[in-house]
């Protein structure tokens, strides 16, 4: 839980904000009041793909979702705008910790513990499946260890028999890690995938480790097909029914009533003092006095005449203009793996370079307001006041672990999303297969480019640093080493002002030759891909220094096999 900030609106629909509770993909989740009291939590979709219909499709579905699941181990829905934006939904706010956050601060929990826990999100899942709806996304950050029991939230995903799928570009729904085989494999997820992944949780709750260990996606992804889950040390009993839920092939996997007879629980949940201490880590809810926005402020998702003597969502003063004009941008198409080009949205101008910790961007791009104009008009210039006092970056340095995390199996990146004010189409290209705009390249060598679709007039400078990092940490000889958990920065390109010479023209850069790392005080070339066959990462990182910079744009490729 987080303090509002300045950026915040002081309320969503009628119900009044507290605090930032967390953010995801799709939006920004806040805790607030209902008019009458009630805490509730408000997930908001972001602004930059309220245009974009797939992801309002998504949006819509969960609230759907929600609202259809009436179940004691759901949160119902409580209000929710979904007819125009801004699209918003509230449900019922549950206190606690998650079970990732217990277990990462306790570590393992007792057996009989985790049995209680298995009956009881196994009996959860069944309510869930008997209003026909999968989860798909079923794991240890999205289990709420509430008082009254555990509650399961992020319905984001899920879906309904006979409903379409709302993936992009064939990527796995779900966690790697968490995943069942057979969805990894490309088949669609179904009630025994949930079953996996309720094993797999289990798993994380009695060893408190990954179930299927660390490193990048793709490495935990292959051990999800291949290996064995992690349950050494486990008492055999909760072993051997953990061994089953997750077994390979999802007929082998037990029904749901079947776990819940296995785990032949005695006592409640509710009242095994484990749990019941799991709850003195959850956050206290903020007592401060609300906020407001100034004499006869209005929800933000509330026009004045409505909320004046009506409940009808409108369009929320000063925004109404923007969507007119057509610039709800989504992050719509363009990133190029194998020489075809993606658009992303990158933040421009002011607001600082972050703290070097690696927010990357998902593919729908960074969270933050839209500002600009429509297609073919100059988007408005960023604010100056962007660069640090010691001046222009050059190569950037390592402050913290690097998260950034291409996944070559769902073609994604699993990272953060960076924020910054100010949004312009920033359009991307990686590509490997042999040639790209300008060059032949060579076996082992990537061509990585950008630019601006979009020209901006006076725009003070916005350094640009493009980082390619392999699967497995290297040496201070560069040479590839067995840590596959790769948190390293990776090969940094010297930074370049992304308004240098005409921003719309393609900057391009060619690996390895472009690019170092800083290792041990000297600086170690790039190795070509040949070295680490497998999937790479490619994020471009916006520089106000060497050592303050983070990422806006998370991209990767799969190497393959190389040759030379």
């Amino acid at each position: 839980m987080e303090p509002l900030r300045d950026v915040d609106p002081a309320c969503i629909g009628a119900h009044a904000l507290l605090a930032r509770l967390g953010a995801g993909g799709m939006g920004q989740v806040y805790l607030a009041r209902s008019p009458g009291g009630r805490l509730v939590a408000v997930k908001v979709i972001r602004d930059e793909i309220v245009g974009h219909p797939e992801a309002l499709a998504r949006f819509r579905r969960e609230a759907e979702t929600v609202r259809a699941v009436r179940s004691a181990y759901t949160a119902n829905l409580i209000d929710a705008s979904l007819a125009a934006a801004p699209f918003w939904l509230a449900t019922e706010y549950v206190a606690g910790p998650t079970l990732a956050h217990a277990v990462a601060q306790r570590g393992a929990l007792p057996a009989d513990t985790c049995r209680r826990l298995f009956a009881a999100l196994a009996e959860g899942l069944a309510s869930v499946h008997a209003y026909g709806v999968t989860h798909r996304d079923f794991k240890p950050q999205n289990v709420i260890l509430g008082a009254q029991g555990p509650q399961l939230i992020d319905f984001g995903i899920a879906r309904g028999v006979g409903e379409t799928a709302l993936t992009q570009d064939g990527q796995a729904p779900g966690t790697p890690g968490y995943t069942a085989p057979e969805v990894l494999l490309g088949a669609e997820a179904g009630p025994a995938a949930d079953v996996f992944a309720l094993g797999a949780s289990l798993a994380y709750a009695a060893t408190g480790r990954p179930p299927f260990g660390t490193g990048v996606a793709a490495t935990v992804s292959y051990r999800a097909v291949h290996e064995p889950v992690d349950v050494a040390g486990v008492e055999p009993g909760l072993a051997a029914l953990i061994g089953a839920c997750v077994a390979k092939d999802p007929a082998a996997r037990p029904e749901l009533s079947e776990v819940v007879a296995r785990c032949a629980v005695r006592d409640a949940l509710v009242d095994d003092p484990v749990y019941v201490g799991l709850g003195a880590l959850g956050e206290a809810v903020p007592l401060h006095e609300m906020r407001t926005q100034g004499p006869g402020a209005v929800p933000y998702g509330y026009t004045p005449t409505a909320y004046a003597g009506a409940t009808v969502p409108g369009p929320p003063a000063g925004r109404g203009g923007r969507r007119a004009a057509g610039w709800v941008a989504a992050g719509a198409a363009l990133a190029v793996v194998g020489g075809v080009a993606v658009w992303q949205l990158l933040p421009v101008g002011g607001g600082g370079g972050g703290d070097g910790k690696g927010a990357g961007s998902s593919a729908q791009g960074p969270s933050g307001q839209a500002s600009g104009a429509p297609s073919g008009q100059g988007s408005a210039a960023p604010s100056a006041g962007a660069q640090s006092p010691a001046g222009p970056p050059v190569f950037i340095r390592q402050t913290a672990p690097n998260l950034d995390d291409y996944n070559p199996i769902v073609k994604q990146c699993h990272n953060p999303v960076g924020e910054e004010p100010g949004l312009a189409n920033f359009q991307t290209s990686v590509t490997t297969d042999g040639r790209d705009h300008l060059m032949e390249l060579k076996p082992g060598q990537a061509s990585i480019g950008y630019r601006l679709k979009y020209g901006v007039a006076d725009a003070p400078p916005y350094y640009v640093a493009v980082v390619v990092k392999p699967q497995h940490e290297v040496d201070a000889s560069g040479r590839s080493t067995a840590v596959t958990d790769n948190r390293q920065l990776g090969f940094v390109a010297k930074a370049r002002d992304l308004y240098e010479g005409d921003e719309t023209k393609w900057k391009f850069l060619t690996y390895p030759d472009d690019f170092s790392m800083e290792l041990d005080g000297k600086r170690v070339p790039a190795p070509p891909l040949a070295q680490d066959p497998g999937g790479w990462t490619v994020v471009f990182r916006h520089a106000v220094s060497d050592t303050q910079h983070k990422s806006v744009v998370c991209d990767g490729f799969d190497s393959g096999p190389q040759k030379g």
